[in-house]
């Protein structure tokens, strides 16, 4: 779910009530600046190491961290989708208790928040463990089918081999080691601590590590495509903001790291402040699986340049820097893909024109790695090449 970039003090609809006024001082200048100078610094992180993640991630061969690659179908449907789970949420909320709601997102978001830290910091850990360190290697796999269908039984392919039987679906395929679960025990840590405290710390480094995944493991296919999703979420945003309350309301109600947040009196209240402001990790997301399309477009070009990524990371720091100043001009909530959509969209257009490769840039597409399609196209791809070598051998 996407949020816009709010202010619970100065920028939504519930601060012109007196009660709010009256329950909390008004921000100071410091604390305000403090506060978003600190979310757009949190924004930029996942983006940025995100982005380089990505990277490695589409060249892996490890089948637990294979990404999920979005077609412009799916661009598409998404924000109608995200409509949907975004009125069902607002009804949820006006029907049901708040309280009973929140404690099973609560539960649901502990366990993936879980995983999703434990993932992030993994690569950092690892640097952290002595060379000496037993470190065995393990596999969750989870199949479909018995007997005879199942991968090992008769007429399956050979084990090392890559493959698994065809009437045999794999539904869950893990590879981790002992390090692994290191981080899952820390990040279980952090996980009980915002379960039992719901702290704003434990909440940003959830929320920081589901940006970071969704940036490394959500892979658009082409520009297209992300020209598609940022343009149909951009309709999207504008309209649940400033159409309606819906999703201002959901994001106050929904007790989840969803948004990232920073408080706003931290420096009258310490770590004990209560005056936030908030992110939503749809508008770190979506714009950064754009950027990060364009490094590796960036990279496929072999000139050693991140030319495009450079530009659509400043257009981002530019649409957010800008979305902060409206809302603090207007003193409303602000659909922050409103600014950030035209940004990154349209500096790399303007920087493909200007270096004549716009075509290069449209033209550039990404297999789906999980499409079998696009498996035995690979497979065709590399014997084509193998017996064009062997008949030049011959001659």
């Amino acid at each position: 779910m996407d949020t816009a970039l709010s202010d619970p003090q100065n920028g939504s609809a519930e601060a012109a009530s007196p009660a709010n006024v009256t329950a909390r001082p008004p921000s100071t200048p410091e604390g305000i600046a403090l506060a978003y100078g600190s979310l757009l610094l949190m924004a930029l992180l996942p983006i940025f190491f995100g982005a380089l993640r990505s990277v490695r991630c589409a060249r892996g061969k490890n089948a637990s961290d294979m990404p999920e690659t979005i077609t412009s179908r799916d661009a598409a449907r998404f924000p109608i989708i995200a409509s949907c789970t975004l009125l069902g949420l607002y009804l949820f909320f006006k029907i049901f208790s708040q309280e009973y709601i929140n404690l099973l997102l609560s539960m649901y978001f502990f366990v993936l928040g879980i995983l999703a830290l434990s993932h992030t910091i993994s690569p950092f850990m690892s640097k952290f463990f002595p060379a000496n360190f037993p470190n065995r290697q393990y596999q969750l796999l989870f199949t479909q089918g018995s007997g005879e269908n199942k991968e090992g039984g008769r007429g399956s392919p050979a084990p090392g081999s890559g493959l698994t039987w065809p009437l045999c679906p794999e539904i869950i395929n893990y590879e981790f080691d002992t390090k692994d679960l290191v981080c899952l025990g820390l990040s279980s840590i952090v996980g009980v601590w915002y379960l039992l405290r719901k702290h704003w710390i434990a909440n940003n480094l959830f929320g920081l590590a589901f940006s970071l995944n969704g940036v490394e493991l959500l892979h658009l296919n082409n520009v297209s495509t992300g020209c598609i999703l940022l343009g149909g979420l951009f309709i999207y945003d504008v309209f649940w903001v400033f159409g309606t309350n819906v999703m201002v309301t959901v994001a106050r109600s929904f007790e989840a790291p969803i948004k990232l947040v920073f408080p706003q009196d931290l420096l009258e209240k310490g770590l004990e402040a209560d005056n936030f402001a908030m992110l939503g990790l749809g508008d770190i997301v979506i714009p950064g699986i754009f950027i990060a399309l364009l490094l590796r477009f960036d990279i496929s070009l072999k000139k050693n340049t991140h030319t495009y990524f450079y530009t659509s990371f400043a257009a981002y720091i530019f649409g957010l820097g800008l979305t902060i100043f409206i809302m603090h001009i207007f003193k409303h909530a602000q659909p922050a893909l409103l600014y950030l959509v035209p940004a990154c969209i349209g500096f790399p257009v303007l920087v493909a024109l200007a270096k004549g490769e716009v075509t290069e840039m449209f033209s550039y597409e990404e297999s789906n790695p999980k499409d079998p399609a696009a498996v035995t196209e690979s497979k065709e791809g590399t014997e084509t090449s193998a017996s064009k070598g062997l008949e030049k051998k011959e001659k």
